[in-house]
Parts: structure tokens; C-alpha cells; sequence
């Protein structure tokens, strides 16, 4: 049902006088700061723009698995396996909430599984660049996991419940990822040759798709305006970004690294960094499918779905056995 809502594009957000009193209602409740709980009246338009936020964003967390995972067995020691294994199977928890959150908004895994597979739902833009190199599983923890933070955090205050809560634990987890993505880029920096110019190159390719991650240009958002009506989303793409390379800019410069962007500077005016923004051509690129990887992550998606058809059946049968069961011992306790 909620499924087909999300295919609309109606990002307005109406004035007081074209709310009917049920919406005014809900409006007040978002504007005293209380939460949303999942079977509380919301519009429909909240739900489905939930249901997006929220499974783009479990879907991201599961793709994110891939270009980390293939590292596992190659990292260079037993301890950077045991971290980097540790990490990966944090991103399927991290999904598995997110998905559960969802699954409150009258969505099951499922249908955001068949979603993601038909190219209905998206997942993050930064997952479709690959990891060439040991120095690009340190450039994803800090970059990559470094952005997501600056998103995520916010997310802890936003109007859903479940939602809200899920990215309490989450928040956490990532702060650990973003650690071990920075010792990493500390060791590679502060390595031999080879080392530091591994650690460059992935910067110097994962800089501009980090910034990425923070979505278009406000100007250029389709539903920033009524999601920030509703505080599913607390901040702008634009403020967070600036946060982010105001954070990023004073680490890189510790790691004596080089930013790629030579525009970046400090502006003692707005008290931030100038810097360029990235090629908003490629990302809208990326998103319609055409990055470097897309094609693969999606296909390992699907492959990992359709072949573990046997398990989910295997599995669904076990619990209507146990149902059958449980319903049997009922009847069977009545007649006694």
C-alpha cells in the first residue's frame, strides 16, 4: 500500500490554512519536538517519506558491506582482519535495525528488498566507487564513515521513534568505524613511501564522493523542505557538508596529507573552509546507475537474495511448523 505512495514527488509543504485539523495537529506535535510513534495518525506522505529515508538508508548499510568485505582476507594482519570483520558485520546490524525500524511503518523487508532490486529505492552514492587499495578501507572509515556521522547524528533527534532510537546505537558504531578508518590512514601516512602515496591516492579519490554524500545543493533537493518540516531531517545538505570539511580539512593536515581540492582554504570571515563543490553531474550520474561499480554492487545484491531463497523458505517453514504447533497444544489444552 505504502509502497506505491513513494513514487510521488509532491515535496511542498502546505500553510496552516490547507491542513485539515488532523494535520494541524500532527504539525503542533512535530513543532513541540515530540516524537512520532508507529501507531500514532501521521499523513501518509510523513509515512512514505519515512519509508524512503529510512530503507535507502538500510540498504546502505548492506551495500556498504561489499566494497569492505572483499578486504577481509587480504588485510594485512590477523589483528586489521578481526577489525575489519568486526566492522562489516556492524553494517548488517546497522541495516537489520533500520529495516525493523521500517518494517513499523507498514513496509516489510521484502518489499524494500524488491525495491532496491527494480531500482525504486537507492542506497549511497559512495558505494559505487570501488576500493582499489588497504589505504581505501582506511579512507572509508574516516571519510566515508566520518560523513555519515555528521549525518547520523542529527538523526538521533528526529521525529520518528523507532527511527530516532535506532540511531542511537548506530551513532556509536560508526564513531568506532571512524577511529579505525583514521588509525589506518595514520599508519599508511606515516609509512614508507609506497605507504604515503597509497594513503594520498585514496584521498585524493574518495575526497569529492565523501562531500557527495550529504546529497545535491539545498537548492537543488526534491524533499529537503518538507522533510525538514517535519524534523526527519534536522539540518540542511549544505550545513552538514560545511561541517564536515571544516572537521575533515585540520586531519587531513595532521596526516600531512595534500587535499585534492586546491581551493580549499581557511575563510576567517565565516569562520570555515572554502571549498569546491563536487561534480554534480556525476553524482546524479552515479545515482541513475552509471558509476564505476553500480552495476556490480547491485548484482551481487540480488545474487545474495535469489540464492539464499532456500534459506528464507527453510526458515518460514520451521515457524509455521512451530505456529501449527502452538495452536494445536491450545486446542488440545481446552478440550482437557
Amino acid at each position: 500500500m505504502y509502497a506505491q505512495v513513494l513514487d510521488q514527488n509532491d515535496s511542498g509543504v502546505k500553510s496552516r490554512e490547507d491542513m485539515s485539523e488532523q494535520e494541524q495537529i500532527f504539525q503542533a506535535r512535530i513543532d513541540a519536538g515530540e516524537k512520532i510513534e508507529p501507531k500514532d495518525w501521521m499523513p501518509d506522505a510523513y509515512r512514505a517519506m519515512l519509508i524512503r529515508q529510512i530503507g535507502q538508508h538500510a540498504h546502505s548499510e548492506i551495500v556498504g558491506q561489499l566494497p569492505e568485505g572483499n578486504w577481509i582476507t587480504r588485510a594485512p594482519t590477523l589483528e586489521r582482519k578481526a577489525i575489519l570483520l568486526a566492522k562489516v558485520q556492524d553494517e548488517a546490524g546497522h541495516g537489520l535495525y533500520l529495516y525493523a525500524a521500517a518494517e513499523t511503518l507498514g513496509v516489510s523487508r521484502d518489499q524494500l528488498t524488491e525495491m532496491l532490486h527494480q531500482g525504486r529505492m537507492k542506497y549511497s552514492s559512495i558505494f559505487n566507487y570501488p576500493t582499489l587499495t588497504w589505504a581505501d578501507i582506511g579512507a572509508v572509515g574516516w571519510l566515508v564513515d566520518g560523513a555519515a556521522i555528521m549525518n547520523q547524528v542529527p538523526l538521533q533527534r528526529t521525529s520518528y521513534g523507532p527511527y530516532a532510537r535506532a540511531m542511537v546505537r548506530i551513532c556509536k558504531e560508526e564513531s568506532f568505524h571512524q577511529r579505525q578508518g583514521f588509525a589506518i590512514m595514520m599508519k599508511m601516512a606515516n609509512g614508507n613511501d609506497a605507504q604515503r602515496r597509497m594513503a594520498q591516492d585514496a584521498l585524493d579519490r574518495m575526497w569529492f564522493p565523501s562531500l557527495m554524500m550529504f546529497g545535491p545543493p539545498d537548492k537543488d533537493s526534491t524533499h529537503s523542505t518538507r522533510s525538514m518540516a517535519w524534523r526527519i531531517k534536522i539540518n540542511g545538505n549544505d550545513e552538514l557538508r560545511q561541517k564536515f570539511v571544516d572537521q575533515t580539512a585540520p586531519q587531513i593536515e595532521f596526516l600531512s596529507l595534500t587535499c585534492p581540492d586546491n581551493n580549499l582554504k581557511w575563510n576567517e570571515e565565516k569562520q570555515g573552509y572554502d571549498y569546491t563543490d563536487p561534480d554534480w553531474k556525476e553524482f546524479f550520474a552515479v545515482l541513475k546507475g552509471n558509476g564505476p561499480c553500480n552495476k556490480e554492487r547491485l548484482g551481487a545484491r540480488v545474487k545474495a537474495w535469489e540464492d539464499g531463497a532456500w534459506v528464507r523458505d527453510g526458515l518460514m517453514a520451521h515457524a509455521r511448523k512451530n505456529a501449527a504447533r502452538t495452536v494445536a497444544k491450545g486446542e488440545n489444552e481446552n478440550v482437557q
